[in-house]
């Protein structure tokens, strides 16, 4: 989950955790590619507006590595314009929420992506 907003943050981990996935926190691009580079997670879940290092130019970083190249990235973005959602798919994103969002359209996208997680894991 890469996000600058601390109650977005929140929302989608305690949205994730709760279904019992496990959810690792970054709060800029380059704090992500750290984190990214460290332990590939199973789906990457990106703010686009963030400092230092934009959603896109972080999802087309991950999309040019080889070792991160085909993680699931959802854009979870207030930004809802067509204009918008065409740059996430060009950046490389695998889907793109807009906010706010419900809680249950967030747990079915990483469903859709992500390995269920294990009974009591």
């Amino acid at each position: 989950m890469v996000d600058d907003s601390p109650t977005v943050r929140k929302l989608v981990t305690m949205t994730l955790e709760r279904d019992g996935y496990r959810v690792r926190i970054a709060t800029n691009g380059l704090e992500a590619l750290a984190e990214i580079q460290d332990e590939p997670p199973a789906v990457v879940l990106l703010d686009i507006t963030m400092p230092r290092m934009d959603g896109y130019q972080l999802c087309k970083l991950i999309r040019n590595d080889e070792t991160t190249k085909n993680i699931p990235v959802i854009m979870l973005s207030g930004k809802d314009g067509f204009f918008d959602k065409v740059k996430g798919r060009v950046a490389g994103s695998t889907e793109y929420i807009t906010k706010p969002f419900e809680p249950a359209t967030l747990l079915e996208v990483v469903q859709k992506y992500a390995n269920p997680p294990k009974a009591g894991a």
